[in-house]
Formats: structure tokens, C-alpha cells, sequence
């Protein structure tokens, strides 16, 4: 499959991943959010191991359990956190510090140096998103920031790691997503419990919404981001990231009514150029190799001398 293709595929996860929003406050019960994370993560880490039939082996059990706290366990509840406590879009600001994590992350464990286009994509999506999605007057909470910061740090972390480890011989993205879907959601539980106390009753709006979640929004999703982990730089994905809050304000302004201002149609064409910009790969082009001599003949020519 080309590049392109696998950057396609691959930006489908956080195209996908724009809907939460939506979906959120349309059809699910409010103020849950520990639950709706459970309800995303446990049940479609659940159908891939019973599809898949593949459970970790050796190291992988903690590796697993590792990639699923940093990619769904940790991450899920830090970024409900920080939505809620952010208002006026600013948990996507601090979120699309990510691709800067990932580069620092890249070049301490993947040997990956930031390019100085990588770095121009990164603060370029930043940018685009800060004009996408604040507001005049949107407030600032430290705890907020803090969980937002450490989520992206999460994220990131969780991105580097599972391409560092790739996956073990024989296993496929179904069931590698599977795992740390399944380790996430059972680390998601408890806290959901404690804090939120028994699961609310559920309407055929909210089981439609939490079906959709579970399914498209994370198993489909989270298979094609690691799938694409596997098979493009870090940094290269990760930028992909900044699709999501565009996709948020697309749907915003398509499905709730939502007014696009000037300034945010232009945001959205700076973000989506620092992401086409962070894909794009230049590869210098091979030295060329000297045609070896046939077998029997010298390297050099000889001359001979006169005789004298």
C-alpha cells in the first residue's frame, strides 16, 4: 500500500474522533464522563479478543497493560477533565501540543530528529486550531490545563511506545488494539464506579450513542491509528491529530447549527496545511553505485614499459 494511502486510512481515527463531541451532548446521559469512557474503551476491547482469539504472551502482558493506560485508560478520563473544565475550546489548544511531545519523545527513544518542517507543522496546526476553536472570554483552569497538558503527554507517550515496540510476530492491529482497549477500559472501571457511582439508566438514545462510540469512534478508529503507527514516522501521525478539532467545528456547523465565523474558516485552512505539510516526506535520492568490474580484471589499467 502507498504512503499516501496509509495516511488516508490513517486519518480517518481522528476524523472520527471529531464526532465525540456531537455524540456527546446529543445522546448520551451528561455529566458521566468516566462512564462514557468505559462504555468506549471495555466493550469493543472485548469483541476484538473474542474476534481475534489472540491474548498477550511473555512481555506483553505488561506492555500491553502499559500501552493501554497511556493510549486509553489515562488519557480517556484526563481528556473529559479537561473539556470540562475548559471551556470556550481551549482542552484543543492545549491538546494540539501533542505533535511537540511526540517529536521530543521521537528523537529520545525512535532516534527521530525533528525536522525543522516537522516543527513548523506542529506550531502551524496549533495555530490553526487556536483560531478554529477559542473564544473571546474562554477561561483558563489550572487544573484543567494541567490535565489537558498531562493527556496530550499521555497520548504522546502511548504513540512513541507503541512504535517503539511495534507488535509481536503474528499479531495483527485487531487484536493489538484489542489488548490495550481492554486493559483501558478495566482501569477506567473502578475510578468510574468511585467517582460516578452506579451506570445511569439508558434510553435507545443513549445505547445508539455509546454503540457508536465503542465502534466507530474507538475499535474502528484506534485499529487504523495504530495500524498507521506501525507503518509511518511518529511525528507523522501524531500531526494527523490536528484533523480532529476541524472535524469537530465541520460537524459543529453540519449536524448542531453551529456558525463558522471568517476567522475560524481560515484556522481551519492553516491547520489542514500544517497537517498536509507535517505528511509531507521528501527522500533524498540514492547515490549512485559504481558498476563492479567483471571477475579476472584489474582494478586499474597496467601499462607497460618500454624495452629497453
Amino acid at each position: 500500500m502507498s504512503r499516501i494511502s496509509t495516511v488516508a486510512l490513517t486519518a480517518l481515527a481522528p476524523l472520527a474522533w471529531g464526532s465525540t463531541y456531537a455524540v456527546t451532548t446529543q445522546l448520551l446521559p451528561p455529566d458521566r464522563p468516566l462512564f462514557a469512557g468505559l462504555m468506549r474503551a471495555l466493550p469493543a476491547g472485548l469483541v476484538l479478543l473474542a474476534a481475534t482469539r489472540a491474548l498477550p504472551r511473555g512481555a506483553w502482558w505488561w506492555k500491553s497493560a502499559v500501552l493501554g493506560t497511556l493510549n486509553i485508560g489515562a488519557f480517556f478520563p484526563l481528556l473529559f477533565l479537561a473539556a470540562y473544565r475548559l471551556p470556550g475550546g481551549v482542552a484543543s489548544v492545549v491538546g494540539s501540543v501533542g505533535p511537540l511531545f511526540v517529536a521530543g519523545l521521537a528523537a529520545a527513544l525512535l532516534s527521530e530528529r525533528p525536522s525543522v518542517r516537522t516543527l513548523t507543522a506542529a506550531i502551524i496546526g496549533a495555530v490553526g486550531v487556536s483560531l478554529v476553536v477559542l473564544r473571546a472570554g474562554a477561561g483558563f483552569d489550572a487544573l484543567g490545563l494541567l490535565a489537558g497538558l498531562a493527556g496530550s503527554a499521555s497520548m504522546s507517550a502511548g504513540t512513541v511506545l507503541t512504535k517503539r515496540w511495534g507488535r509481536p510476530e503474528g499479531v495483527g492491529p485487531l487484536s493489538f488494539t484489542g489488548w490495550q482497549l481492554t486493559a483501558g477500559g478495566l482501569l477506567i472501571a473502578p475510578a468510574a464506579l468511585l467517582f460516578e457511582g452506579l451506570p445511569p439508566a439508558l434510553d435507545a438514545r443513549a445505547v445508539t450513542g455509546y454503540a457508536y462510540l465503542a465502534v466507530a469512534n474507538t475499535a474502528a478508529a484506534y485499529w487504523l491509528w495504530f495500524r498507521g503507527i506501525g507503518r509511518l514516522p511518529a511525528t507523522s501521525v501524531s500531526l494527523l491529530g490536528f484533523l480532529s478539532p476541524l472535524s469537530a467545528a465541520a460537524i459543529g456547523w453540519a449536524v448542531l447549527g453551529q456558525v463558522l465565523s471568517p476567522l475560524q474558516l481560515l484556522g481551519m485552512s492553516v491547520a489542514f496545511a500544517g497537517t498536509l505539510l507535517g505528511q509531507w516526506h521528501y527522500r533524498r535520492p540514492a547515490a549512485p553505485v559504481p558498476t563492479p568490474l567483471p571477475v579476472g580484471l584489474p582494478a586499474t589499467p597496467r601499462i607497460s614499459s618500454p624495452t629497453r
